[in-house]
Formats: structure tokens, C-alpha cells, sequence
């Protein structure tokens, strides 16, 4: 089965370097990988990566700056095939990869989101486990190999805290297109679009054999967007939301969660001795008053 692998992109040459020959150096090769340049300042990447001469690379640049959410928007209109990653243009696959999620395609043909083992590395490739990490590692549902859910259960369980890595996920076509990302939320569109899935009573599988490497630094967008403050506007926003969505389709538990929204509330606390060494008075009020609720 061909994967379309989806990166969006606007960051690091190097990173995105990285991240393009990390697709090329998979040990299953029926993909096809679409680069969306977001208008990125630097030409360089895009000569680059169209100098490669891979008829399986196709590099195409926006011709405007779309932002994050109507970006990831067109490279869900460019799909052709029933499976696809959007992959960040800072992110690594390791090359058994697409060998594992096409295993867990095989072996789950209907579900809906795949989530398959991903670690943590910094701007420089090293793996680590940040707090944000170690705490996702605690919500993560228990258990070892493969496992699937449906319904309630795994709705509340990502309201608690969302725990995946949006571009490790393996992802149903027809279901992007059915809901499409929320252009208003930039951040956490990946949560509100898992949420959609899930309650439309389709499956979700978890695997942890680790195959993908997730960049976190201090320059991502979500990074920067946590410390002042907007990172939670859009989460306040997702939870009253779904807190409503969920009330009305009797899942009790999963409303409860989204109410008390409770690692969202810790993360922000958590985050508020930064945003006063950077001098954010502002950051330090929104981030305060999100924790207290």
C-alpha cells in the first residue's frame, strides 16, 4: 500500500534535510513524499530537495503564507492515497518506519488514527525525556505491543492529556477530508481532529515499538506558544468545546475531562517560572489564570 508522507514546511534547512533523507532511507520504499513550502524566506531547501531527482519527492511552494492549519488543510486536498503521515519538517522516521505502520495497517484495515512508538530528541538528535515527555508517558494508556481502542475510554483519556505525537500518526484520508482541520486552532488542531475520529466511532491503535523520532526545541511554534499564554487560549477554547460535544453524546467521563482539563491546567503552572525570567508579564497572567482554572 503507497502512504502519502505529507510535510509541511517552514523551519531549518538542516532539520528538513534530516527529515526528507530519513524518508528516502526507509526499508519499504512504495511512499510518496510531498513537500508544501509555506513561502519560507530561504530558496535554498527547495533547490535542494528538487535536485535530489526522485520521482517519488514532489516539492511545491505556496503562493502565499497559509499559516500552520490551512497549510496542513492543502496537503490533506493533495492526498491521492487511503493512508497518510504530515509529517514536521524537523521530524525523523526511522527506516522501519512505514514498515511497521503498513504491519499495523494490515492488521487494523479500518482504523481510523495509528499511533505508533515515537522518542524525543532536542535540536541536535540527542534523545531525551523533557517534563512535557515524562508526563505524556503517564497519561499514555498501559500495556505492551499493540492495542486498540474505541469510543469513550480513549476520548477521555486524550482530554486528560493529549499524549500522541501528531506527526508520528498514521492517519484515514477519507476521515481528514470528512472533518478537516479547525483553521482557528493552530496549536491543537491535531487533538480536535483525533476527538472528531473518535467519537465518529472509529478505531484508534497504539503500538509502542519505537519508529519515529520527534523534534522538540525552544523555537517550535508550540514551544513558544506555551510560554506566552496562546497555547491555552486555543485549549480553553477545544475543551469547552468538546466538554460540550461529549455531554450531549452521554459520554459522562470524557465531558468531566474536558471540564477539569487537568494536565492542560499543570503544564501551564509549570511554565509560568519561565515566562517571568523572559520578562512576560502577560504570558505570566494568561498561564496563571489557565492553571487555577
Amino acid at each position: 500500500m503507497t502512504i502519502d508522507i505529507m510535510l509541511p514546511f517552514w523551519g531549518r534547512f538542516d532539520h528538513f534535510r534530516e527529515a526528507v533523507e530519513s524518508v528516502r532511507a526507509q526499508t519499504r520504499t512504495d511512499w510518496r513524499l510531498t513537500v508544501v513550502d509555506d513561502v519560507y524566506p530561504d530558496l535554498e531547501p527547495g533547490r535542494w530537495v528538487q535536485g535530489l531527482g526522485d520521482d517519488r519527492i514532489t516539492y511545491l511552494r505556496n503562493s502565499e503564507n497559509l499559516g500552520t492549519s490551512r497549510n496542513y488543510l492543502k496537503c490533506v486536498s493533495l492526498m491521492s492515497a487511503d493512508r497518510a503521515v504530515i509529517m514536521g519538517c524537523d521530524d525523523v522516521m526511522l527506516p522501519d518506519y512505514l514498515e511497521t505502520v503498513d504491519r499495523l495497517i494490515a492488521d487494523h484495515p479500518d482504523a481510523g488514527v495509528i499511533q505508533p512508538g515515537a522518542q524525543v530528541i532536542d535540536e541536535d538528535g540527542v534523545v531525551y525525556l523533557p517534563p512535557a515527555d515524562r508526563m505524556k508517558r503517564l497519561l499514555m494508556p498501559r500495556g505492551h505491543g499493540t492495542r486498540s481502542y474505541r469510543g469513550e475510554g480513549i476520548a477521555t483519556s486524550l482530554l486528560r492529556g493529549n499524549w500522541t505525537y501528531f506527526p508520528s500518526l498514521v492517519w484515514r484520508v477519507d476521515l481528514l477530508r470528512r472533518y478537516g482541520f479547525d483553521p482557528d486552532l493552530t496549536i491543537v488542531q491535531d487533538l480536535g481532529m483525533l476527538l472528531d475520529i473518535i467519537a465518529g466511532g472509529d478505531e484508534f491503535v497504539l503500538d509502542d515499538r519505537t519508529v519515529f523520532q520527534y523534534r522538540r526545541h525552544a523555537a517550535s511554534l508550540s514551544s513558544s506558544a506555551a510560554v506566552d499564554g496562546s497555547r491555552f487560549r486555543q485549549e480553553r477554547e477545544l475543551f469547552d468545546r468538546e466538554r460540550s460535544r461529549f455531554r450531549a453524546l452521554g459520554w459522562r467521563r470524557a465531558s468531566r475531562a474536558a471540564a477539569r482539563h487537568a494536565s492542560s491546567r499543570l503544564h501551564a503552572l509549570m511554565l509560568v517560572p519561565r515566562a517571568l525570567r523572559a520578562g512576560d508579564r502577560n504570558g505570566v497572567r494568561i498561564l496563571t489564570a489557565h492553571g487555577l482554572g
